[in-house]
């Protein structure tokens, strides 16, 4: 997969996920039969941690559910072409890796767009995990999921009335 300028959000958190992404699908994409499944499985380490954490930001600003929803799908599928490939059925990663880049195209360009609009213009604090300038500070490291601490954006939009 090539990286390409459209991938760009100037949302530094997420072009530096994005850019690793890509390298580690690079890697299994070009990796040889013994290492196959042992990159696969680095590429979906690095897939569960990056989609969990923009599903972090979103529940922190009540961004739509549509967007969470594709990357469990996408996990879905990660896991059963693995399922595949460990029980020596290659054909599915081969399909995987034509396939993933068009729809990264995509979904970086649309919904991970809309995301990072939605987090800068909100103010969003990534240390935190929080709206910029709301009192106290989400367990980040918690794993959880979920940040309850901070006002969602429905709360901010309330707010401003």
């Amino acid at each position: 997969m090539e990286w390409l300028d459209d991938y760009e959000l100037e949302l530094e958190p997420m072009d530096q996920t994005h850019h690793e992404f890509v390298e580690i699908f690079n890697r299994l994409a070009s990796a040889d039969a013994a290492s196959r499944l042992e990159r696969l499985d680095e590429f979906i380490a690095h897939t569960e941690a990056h989609f969990g954490q923009e599903n972090r930001w979103m529940e922190a600003i009540d961004f739509p559910g549509c967007h969470r929803a594709e990357h469990d799908r996408v996990l879905a599928v990660l896991r059963e072409v693995r399922s595949r490939l460990a029980a020596g059925d290659g054909f599915f990663l081969g399909r995987l890796i034509e396939e993933l880049p068009t729809w990264f195209g995509h979904h970086a360009s649309g919904m991970d767009a809309a995301l990072a609009f939605t987090l800068k213009s909100v103010g969003f604090d990534f240390e935190t995990e929080t709206v910029a300038g709301s009192k106290g500070a989400c367990a980040a490291s918690s794993g959880a999921g979920a940040c309850a601490c901070g006002p969602t954006m429905s709360e901010v939009q309330a707010a401003e009335g």
